[in-house]
Order: structure tokens, then C-alpha cells, then sequence
């Protein structure tokens, strides 16, 4: 029961990775606040774990700044913040718009700065923030230019979080996942597309697998536990050795 007693705010945790954390947390004795776009799946994540939940869009920076004050009138001050809202897609470098650009970007870095900036006042002295990237920001991967960026500014954002709050002693730490089974890469797509895209990705995988939701959330909640009370900064790979293989 690593986080008995500890309040924990999930951005983006109604599925997928956010989803898996939730219950690993859960299971350990946390008490939850979880934010997501979809009212349905927020509905059924507070029924299954009793977790205050909070209809709110990372790409709207009101939405965040409101949520993250509600979990605080809600449950109080937050020791662990998870930040692993996010979205995809993929164009060319001749073919990304500025729609497009920003589209991915008002989530995954600017939304997720200032979700951040939001959340500081509430955090205890001592917390512990854990934000998801990707291996995508340090892998050269053709038509993935626009979440790239967004992923490597993340990484600075994470770095910097890091030197600037020493003082308050809460860490901050960042989970890059490899190929991973989400419902991400199956919205839309015929099961024969969705198992050649999981074929296609499992060869990528020095392991010769994709990662589960659930293994990549074990990752974040070690880095928010008393285990890796000595480690701050890091970007850690959970990606089947996809990066250093």
C-alpha cells in the first residue's frame, strides 16, 4: 500500500495507461481524482474506484485550471500528479497544417504546461509529479514530426520542473512508452487494420511484443513512490528496448 492515504489527480485517466494507473493506484491505497473528455468512460471509472470525477478537455486551458481546482476542493491538497493526457497523428512534413500542428500541441505541451502551472499551489511539499511522453521525442520516425515536437518540448517542460522545484522537494520525472496496446491505434479501424497495425508494431520491438497499458502504468507509479525517492529528471524508456536496443 505504497500511497494509503495519498490524493492522486490522473489528467487523462479514463482509459488506456491513465486508465491502468488508476486501478494500480487504487489498489494501493490512493484517493483519486481523474479528469477525460468522455462522460460515459468517466461515469464508469467512478463507479468502479469511487474517484472524483471531472469532465475537462487538456487542449482548453480553462478546462484544466477548472478541474484542477475542483480536485482540490474535492480531496485536497494533491501529492502526486499524473499528467498523461494526450493526443496522436501523423502527416508529413509537407502535409502538416497549422490546424494540425496545433491540434496535437494545444494537448500535449502547451495544455499539459499550463494543467501543471495549475496543479503547483495545490501540491504538497514532497509530491511527486509524473508525466507521460514518448519514445517518439528522440526516435526518428517518418510523419511523426508534429507529436515529436510536442513530446520533446514536454521533456524540457520536465527537466526544468524538476531544477525549479528542488526547494519544494517534489520530483518530477517523465515515462516515455514504446509501442503500446491502447485503444488509440484502434478508433476507427476494421479488426483486420487494427491486427496488421498490431503486427507491424510488435516487429518494431526488440522484445517482439507490444507493451501493455498496464505494464507502462506500473512504470509511473514507481517513479511516484517511496522506491525512487532518489530519482528526479529522468525520462524512462518503457518501450521493450526499442530506443537503446
Amino acid at each position: 500500500m505504497r500511497f494509503d492515504g495519498q490524493t492522486v489527480l490522473i489528467l487523462g485517466g479514463s482509459a488506456g495507461i491513465g486508465l491502468a494507473a488508476a486501478r494500480l493506484f487504487h489498489a494501493e491505497g490512493a484517493r483519486l481524482a481523474i479528469t477525460g473528455r468522455n462522460p460515459a468512460s468517466l461515469q464508469a471509472v467512478a463507479d468502479e474506484l469511487g474517484a472524483l470525477t471531472l469532465c475537462s478537455d487538456m487542449g482548453v486551458v480553462v478546462d484544466s485550471a477548472v478541474a484542477v481546482a475542483a480536485a482540490g476542493e474535492g480531496l485536497g491538497a494533491i501529492d502526486i500528479l499524473f499528467v498523461n493526457a494526450g493526443v496522436g497523428g501523423f502527416a508529413a512534413v509537407p502535409d502538416v497544417t497549422e490546424e494540425f500542428w496545433d491540434g496535437i500541441h494545444d494537448v500535449n505541451l502547451r495544455g499539459a504546461f499550463f494543467a501543471i502551472q495549475a496543479a503547483l499551489p495545490l501540491m504538497r511539499d514532497g509530491g511527486n509529479i509524473v508525466i507521460t511522453g514518448s519514445i517518439g521525442s528522440v526516435m526518428a520516425l517518418s510523419g511523426n514530426v508534429a507529436y515529436a515536437a510536442a513530446k520533446a518540448g514536454l521533456r524540457a517542460v520536465a527537466r526544468i520542473l524538476a531544477k525549479e522545484l528542488l526547494p519544494r522537494r517534489i520530483r518530477v520525472n517523465m515515462i516515455s512508452p514504446g509501442p503500446t496496446d491502447t485503444e488509440i491505434f484502434k478508433r476507427g479501424a476494421s479488426e483486420q487494420e487494427v491486427a496488421d497495425m498490431r503486427a507491424m508494431l510488435s516487429a518494431a520491438v526488440p522484445i517482439g511484443r507490444m507493451g501493455t497499458s498496464e505494464e507502462v502504468a506500473r512504470a509511473a507509479l514507481f517513479l511516484a513512490s517511496s522506491d525512487a525517492v532518489f530519482i528526479n529528471g529522468i525520462d524512462l524508456y518503457v518501450d521493450g528496448g526499442c530506443v537503446e536496443l
